[in-house]
């Protein structure tokens, strides 16, 4: 695979010219793999209109199986007890993932989360979770999930008209009233320690503060605002023209909203990790920072592969040519595309190591960089947008920083 790749894509980096030897010199060494993804169901019950499985470049779940088979998943938690053993890893963590993962069913779903679990070696803890449309999710499937400790994050896009914009079944209706009902669930005290959060894809044709407002009217312990997924060849909707910043504005303006609150309404997985590399933290967003990416798929095939945005791309991008039957997660490490979301400023192009934000921004997203032809050693196609909420961040930062040293050690100016 990984030579067919290299066939269709010439010059592509990192797969023909990524300096592995000059990463070694300079101190890298692999990190290991934390998070495993399984794709327990090739297929969905939603057409969403954005979807990187199913719009975008690269449409292999046609060619696999409807249903991850046993054999698949007794594999997995046998390769991932073998990478826990080998690392030492005292925690790892399952996604189970689509596709819609609650096609599966709960009986199916509950016999591979006891198989999966009964695999870990001894001292080693596996966390799961889903991220899932939530149209499937009633009482009965809420309540087995969590009787087997099922930590679930719902995708939302905000109230009914910016939801059923996109995310709709096949027939044209829109599913925003069956995920309210499934939100309504979780939200339940019985359900609460089992609501991991909302995804929201932001659209900028939206107003972001009546976005946020609704999100929080579901009462998330967390949520995700993810930019859609777009690259330098296929660029996002800049509804105001070339040069523009709308995603950035759109973020800024829940920022102020989320960080001038009286109090702590939920976590933004984004802010909260711009805060932190800002203070000289680290983060555990995809989208920002230069924290080595420690996420391995496995399909339903077998097929071990890199972090599916990247099937945004092109065909084939995710892509490792390993299979879990037969293939160690230790092998994926020496994947050239892993390697790459490893080493941090050094996957970065030369304009991103000048910039004074490149360890906060890290060029965005991996999957936003991607150039036909060239590769994935570019700035973020969302540039402009990063550059205008991390300047607007690190300023509100800066004047409260100022005003807390001022307290802490009046007459101070430095």
């Amino acid at each position: 695979m990984a030579a067919d790749i290299e066939a269709d894509h010439v010059a592509v980096w990192p797969h023909r010219t990524l300096d592995l030897a000059g990463a070694r010199r300079a101190g890298w060494r692999p990190t290991a793999i934390r998070e495993f993804v399984l794709k327990v169901h090739q297929r969905c019950n939603l057409a969403c209109d954005y979807c990187y499985v199913y719009e975008m470049a690269d449409q292999s779940w046609r060619d696999r199986p409807a249903i991850m088979p046993p054999e698949i998943w007794q594999a997995a938690g046998r390769r991932i007890a073998e990478h826990a053993e080998r690392f030492g890893l005292d925690g790892v963590t399952v996604i189970l993932h689509g596709g819609e993962p609650l096609l599966v069913g709960a009986d199916r779903l509950l016999r591979m989360i006891g198989a999966l679990r009964a695999a870990m070696p001894h001292g080693c803890e596996l966390a799961v979770g889903m991220q899932t449309n939530g149209v499937r999710l009633d009482d009965g499937m809420l309540t087995r999930l969590a009787g087997a400790g099922v930590r679930i994050g719902v995708s939302v896009d905000g109230d009914a008209a910016a939801h059923d914009r996109h995310r709709r079944f096949r027939d044209g209706r829109g599913s925003h009233d069956a995920v309210r009902s499934a939100l309504a669930l979780l939200g339940e005290d019985r359900f609460r320690a089992n609501f991991a959060g909302l995804l929201c894809t932001v659209d900028p044709r939206r107003d972001a503060l009546t976005t946020y407002r609704e999100l929080l009217r579901h009462r998330p312990p967390e949520i995700d605002f993810l930019l859609p997924h777009a690259n330098w060849g296929t660029p996002p909707e800049r509804p105001d023209g070339p040069g523009t910043a709308p995603y950035g504005e759109w973020l800024a303006a829940v920022f102020d909203r989320w960080y001038g609150a009286p109090r702590r309404e939920t976590g933004i997985r984004l802010f909260d990790d711009i805060i932190a590399l800002a203070l000289g933290g680290s983060g555990r967003s995809e989208q920002v920072g230069l924290s080595p990416v420690t996420v391995a798929v496995v399909e339903s095939d077998g097929a071990i592969e890199q972090v599916d945005s990247l099937k945004s791309a092109y065909p084939g991008a995710a892509a490792t040519g390993l299979d879990v039957r037969t293939d160690s997660f230790e092998a994926v490490l020496r994947h050239p595309g892993v390697i790459a979301r490893q080493i941090g400023a050094h996957a970065l192009a030369d304009s991103c190591r000048a910039c004074p934000i490149h360890r906060i921004c890290g060029a965005g997203h991996y999957a936003h960089r991607y150039t036909p032809g060239t590769g994935f050693r570019h700035p973020t196609v969302y540039c402009p947008d990063m550059t205008v909420l991390i300047g607007h961040i690190t300023e509100r930062l800066a004047v409260d920083v100022t005003r807390l040293r001022s307290i802490v050690a009046p007459g101070r100016t430095t």
